[in-house]
């Protein structure tokens, strides 16, 4: 074997690596927008249940209104264990943005999870950003805590209105579709 086909393998060989490398990162990528779509599409459908719970009855100064075993209606003001063992959404007849959004994912032993933290990141930022800035998904903790604190105060403001409940929720919709097509253009693009 001559010396310059021992080096054109070589490079062939180098060549294989260098492109097998590129495919996986395409395909990580492309993963990744998937996941992404994938997510997207749940948050949307999760605004529309929110609408529902929202449209069905809507309160301020609680998270939810629901009848107990007793007929009793009762409204919870803050999310205590026993409450999210006891309470299932089909006995809530009334629900704030953020106990929509919750009680929307499956109530509130729900609360923590990514979907209803999307959501509502989603919702403060048709809120307070709109459209012409981009969404941070990965808040800190802290300001997660803050961002529902705020959508709190917006609903429990004096005059707010179930309509304007269901408008933001119809915005943040409209984000989500918005970043979904963004992101589906980035997927054909790649």
């Amino acid at each position: 074997m001559s010396i310059l086909h021992e080096r054109s393998s070589l490079s062939t060989g180098r060549r294989g690596r260098r492109d097998s490398k590129r495919v996986r990162r395409m395909l990580r990528d492309q993963d990744r927008l998937n996941a992404k779509l994938a997510e997207l599409y749940c948050v949307d459908a999760l605004l529309v249940q929110a609408s529902r719970f929202v449209e069905q009855g809507w309160i301020q100064h609680g998270w939810f209104t629901y009848v107990d075993p007793s007929g009793a209606r009762r409204t919870v003001t803050g999310c205590a264990p026993r409450i999210a063992r006891t309470v299932s959404p089909d006995q809530v007849v009334a629900t704030c943005l953020v106990g929509g959004i919750v009680n929307a994912a499956g109530g509130p032993q729900e609360a923590s999870s990514q979907l209803v933290q999307r959501t509502t990141e989603l919702a403060w930022h048709a809120l307070f950003r709109g459209a012409h800035e981009p969404i941070r998904w990965c808040r800190s903790p802290a300001d997660r805590a803050g961002h529902v604190m705020d959508l709190v105060r917006w609903n429990d403001s004096p005059g707010r209105t179930a309509s304007e409940v269901a408008a933001l929720l119809g915005r943040a919709r409209a984000l989500a579709r918005a970043e979904g097509e963004r992101t589906r253009c980035r997927q054909s693009a790649g």
